[in-house]
């Protein structure tokens, strides 16, 4: 093994037939299999599911041999699963945990394995280190203790039971939004597959919705199955090209969004997340708190502000966003990075749903999703953001974030006016605006953020912080 299995933001991930094979896979679902042995809902079994990457059902059923083999009762996909899917289904079958065989948005080259809580979102980071724990003792071990049943055994005795987690899901969103107004409000929607794990879902409730890379293709056509601009083209095209009113977008397991306007602009999960925030209090009338991490657009602060709301912000994760749904009454919680949740589904990221949503949403209002974006912005004032990963060494890595650490009196000749250290350095400039610097904790990486009310600010404040 060329590098220790080590649980990252969210989940383990590693390269097939690297470092991702059956045999490290048995090692990860043993270790998830002891942690959970002692848990309060284990009768009711671990629920298992699998995305549309290269093996991944094979994947899935070692892992539902290994569980099995341990004592417990697994409840296995028939099928290709986005993830949001079997979250749901680890909390409606009041199951101990869940697991996700899928690398979400990573290239084909990769796969992955997620815990999922009894609640239904991310395994919070005290389970994973436990989880951990067990695998250090795990892979001290020679040999792995030998497997008493084989996956077809095992389903003949019934511990391993196949379920429909598709129709599951499905059945749960009809009762969750509106699709007979979706279906007729005359909204022509065309949804981009990207090849993952939404393949298939809306063929049944959605008939006149136009799909594409919506085939299953384990290498997702050469492009990594991740919703942002450099990635939808095609979609942004067809979009404004043929008359659609709406592009929605979803990764390789589902739970993250990207959306397209009928101009085929793309329309950041920053403006999703303040779009939906709007529509869920203005005109569903709900309340609750507010969860947004620290990269996330400061509109929302403004909207939460004006609707009397409060307002949480955690570091960049949305495992951290998760536990403060579970705990508390929270309308809806998310990052930058295309997920979010609300309290009228999952403390869960779904992609699908998030899409949904914004169609009932323009059904619902009667505009279009530009009109509506711009509504937003003659509210609360331009918001432009963007993001970009600066690649360096480890040494560049550490002088950068050495520099900011220290501290900087400005930015661009923007003077700074406030500063947070609750993930990587947060600058709020003079004038409106901020620049948030992180360090990935895996790679030569460093992350740079920036928000301000023209393109021409948020471009020079980056520019600025990433040449110094």
């Amino acid at each position: 093994m060329s590098q220790p299995i080590k649980f990252g933001t969210d989940g383990w991930r590693a390269v097939i037939g690297d470092d991702y094979t059956f045999a490290n896979l048995e090692k990860v679902a043993l270790a998830t299999a002891k942690h959970y042995k002692k848990h309060k809902k284990i009768r009711n079994g671990i629920v298992i599911g699998y995305d549309a990457r290269f093996m991944s059902k094979e994947f899935a059923e070692v892992v539902a041999t290994t569980v099995a083999n341990a004592g417990i009762k697994v409840k296995l996909s028939d099928s290709i699963a986005s993830t949001p899917a079997i979250s749901l289904l680890t909390k409606t079958e009041n199951a101990a945990a869940g697991i996700v065989i899928t690398a979400s948005h990573n290239p084909y080259k990769w796969n992955g394995f997620k815990i999922k809580g009894e609640f239904g979102g991310p395994a919070f980071p005290e389970t994973i280190d436990n989880v951990e724990k067990e695998l250090a003792k795990i892979l001290k071990l020679k040999k792995l203790p030998p497997l008493k049943r084989t996956f077809t055994q095992l389903l003949e005795k019934g511990t391993i039971l196949h379920i429909s987690m598709k129709q599951h899901y499905l059945d749960d969103l009809m009762t969750k939004l509106n699709f007979d107004l979706i279906n007729n409000s005359g909204i022509r929607i065309l949804y981009d597959v990207m090849h993952g794990a939404g393949q298939g879902v809306l063929d049944g409730v959605l008939p006149n919705v136009a799909q594409m890379r919506n085939e299953y293709n384990p290498s997702f056509g050469g492009t990594n199955p991740e919703p942002i601009t450099q990635n939808l083209g095609t979609l942004m095209r067809r979009v404004k090209d043929e008359g659609f009113h709406i592009g929605i977008a979803t990764d390789g397991d589902a739970d993250r969004i990207g959306a397209v306007d009928e101009h085929g602009n793309f329309v950041d999960s920053q403006r999703v997340f303040a779009l939906l925030l709007k529509y869920l209090v203005e005109n569903k009338g709900l309340k609750g708190d507010v969860v947004k991490t620290i990269s996330v657009t400061q509109m929302v602060n403004k909207q939460c502000a004006k609707y009397g709301l409060t307002v949480h912000e955690t570091p960049v994760g949305f495992k951290y966003v998760c536990r403060l749904m579970v705990e508390g009454d929270v309308l809806i919680g998310g990052e930058e990075s295309g997920g979010l949740g609300t309290k009228v589904h999952l403390p869960e990221r779904d992609g699908i749903f998030l899409g949904l949503l914004l169609c009932e949403m323009m059904a619902v209002r009667q505009k279009s999703l530009s009109y509506l974006v711009q509504e937003l912005m003659d509210e609360y004032g331009q918001h432009e953001f963007k993001r970009i990963d600066h690649h360096t060494t480890e040494q560049g890595k550490a002088a950068i974030m050495k520099r900011f650490k220290k501290g900087v009196k400005e930015i661009a000749g923007y003077n700074i006016i406030d500063r947070q250290d609750k993930d990587g350095f947060k600058f709020f400039v003079e004038g409106g605006g901020w620049v948030l610097v992180r360090a990935s904790g895996t790679e030569p990486l460093i992350r740079f953020y920036a928000e301000s009310d023209s393109q021409t600010k948020c471009d020079a404040l980056l520019t600025a912080a990433i040449h110094g």
